[in-house]
């Protein structure tokens, strides 16, 4: 196999490992965990911008959400490791923000902004970038994952509509910026005549 593929697989292993062991943990202290989620606009609710994605409000939930993280990883992954950091970390930060700032006032946990915020980046790419494979990432995201548009409409009371919105607006955002910087460094490159 060859050293790009591995190094991908294991960091996918990694995520899955990390996320398992924290349900593991968080399932044997009765949910302990899910007090670090999002508190919107408290203190206490702050550390959560970080932590919530990785804590799981049950096995279902965990399970709900494994699949497509890594389907949407693994394909923002054929690009370099770094930039896949770099974007998730954005993602993560911004949408954890935008819900501590704005989110209902609940315990706001789960994986599902980091996911729609891959979502909205692999079909943010196929506009910004244009180059034919992120155009075909990006239809096939929308066509094997359309139905995660549902999950931007406020339907049910126990999902985090909030962090759906903005994790797909911070991942919209973090193509158009990335693209931005891209042209601006390719505008201030000196060409050779």
């Amino acid at each position: 196999m060859k050293p790009w593929l591995v190094q991908r697989i294991k960091l996918l292993v990694i995520l899955t490992g990390l996320l398992v062991a924290i349900q593991i943990i968080n399932s044997l202290t009765g949910y302990a965990l899910t007090a670090f989620g999002i508190i919107p606009r408290t203190i206490d609710g702050l550390a959560g911008i970080l932590l919530a994605p990785f804590i799981h409000g049950s096995w279902s939930h965990l399970l709900s959400n494994l699949p497509p993280l890594l389907i949407l990883s693994a394909l923002l992954l054929r690009d370099q490791i770094r930039q896949y950091l770099y974007a998730s970390l954005f993602i993560i930060i911004t949408t954890g923000l935008a819900v501590w700032l704005v989110g209902r006032y609940a315990v706001h946990v789960g994986a599902s902004g980091w996911i729609f915020g891959l979502w909205g980046l692999l079909i943010a790419q196929g506009i910004f970038r244009r180059r034919l494979s992120d155009i075909i990432i990006a239809i096939l995201v929308l066509f094997y994952f359309g139905a995660m548009a549902s999950g931007l409409l406020p339907v049910h009371q126990t999902i985090s509509t909030e962090s759906h919105i903005a994790g797909a607006i911070s991942g919209g955002f973090y193509a158009w910026w990335i693209n931005q910087r891209r042209k601006k460094s390719l505008q201030s490159t000196p060409r050779a005549y």
